[in-house]
């Protein structure tokens, strides 16, 4: 059997008496755009924090092409771009600096900085004209999509998003899209919290729900609408399993 490209098994995360995330398994293979869906506190940003490696789980395991983040999270980060739902970045670099600073930071300089990369990502992320004005001046959007650029200038395997399309305008949101189906028809895989239900129905070739820290349903959107009784709307669908206890039953799921 292929190994999966993401394997969570048992992942939980407790703040004193709270669990944020609460025992949640889950496997993703290689080359799909997979959805991460859920209500406000419902363990999703928790989740892709603990994938990322920014938060330890409480209890758990995190394998990213079989490598256990925990055992081995020098290997296990290297495969991995992560695009946070608030861009951090150092605003008096600018674009081209940034992406050089991240360059070097996964060893891509050898000898030179990872110049050809970067302006390929930039112009493809239609930042060329600012690749030299500092961080400071761009849009929220810009620095969102300057974010994206360095999440995959290393060329990662594995793309964790939290909320891609907050801040992008209707072009740039589009752009974005398409991008990340490009990405998985070359074998990326693409791990995609969203509240844009519309985003993930266009997009996503899997998607899971999460509620109160666990799945409660994981398929296609159509498979998940025929589940639920309410046929080829991902809205209604979702609000049907997020007010029902226990959401749905969910059919074994083959790891391609």
């Amino acid at each position: 059997m292929t190994t999966p490209m993401i394997k969570l098994v048992d992942l939980t995360k407790t703040y004193r008496n709270f669990k944020a995330v609460d025992g949640l398994s889950l496997e993703v293979p290689a080359g799909i755009v997979f959805g991460f869906l859920g209500p406000n506190g419902a363990g999703k940003t928790t989740t892709i924090r603990m994938m990322a490696g920014v938060l330890k789980p409480t209890r758990g395991r995190i394998e990213l092409n079989g490598y256990d983040l925990a055992a081995r999270p020098t290997e296990a980060k290297r495969l991995v771009g992560f695009i946070p739902d608030r861009p951090y970045l150092y605003e008096k670099l600018t674009g081209m600096e940034f992406l050089r600073f991240i360059g070097g930071l996964y060893g891509m300089n050898g000898g030179e900085p990872p110049d050809r990369k970067a302006g390929e990502l930039l112009e493809l992320f239609e930042l060329s004209d600012w690749s030299n004005e500092l961080i400071e001046s761009y849009s929220h959007g810009m620095k969102q999509r300057l974010v994206m650029c360095s999440a995959l200038l290393h060329a990662p395997p594995i793309i964790i998003v939290d909320e891609p399309m907050v801040g992008l305008d209707p072009k740039a949101a589009r752009l974005v899209k398409n991008i990340f189906r490009q990405q998985a028809e070359q074998g990326t895989t693409v791990f995609m919290s969203t509240h844009s239900l519309g985003v993930a129905q266009e997009v996503c070739d899997q998607i899971a729900i999460i509620s109160k820290g666990g799945i409660i349903a994981r398929g296609t959107a159509r498979e998940l609408s025929e589940r639920a009784g309410v046929f080829g709307d991902l809205e209604e669908t979702f609000l049907k399993l997020t007010r029902e206890p226990g959401g749905i039953h969910e059919e074994p799921h083959p790891v391609a």
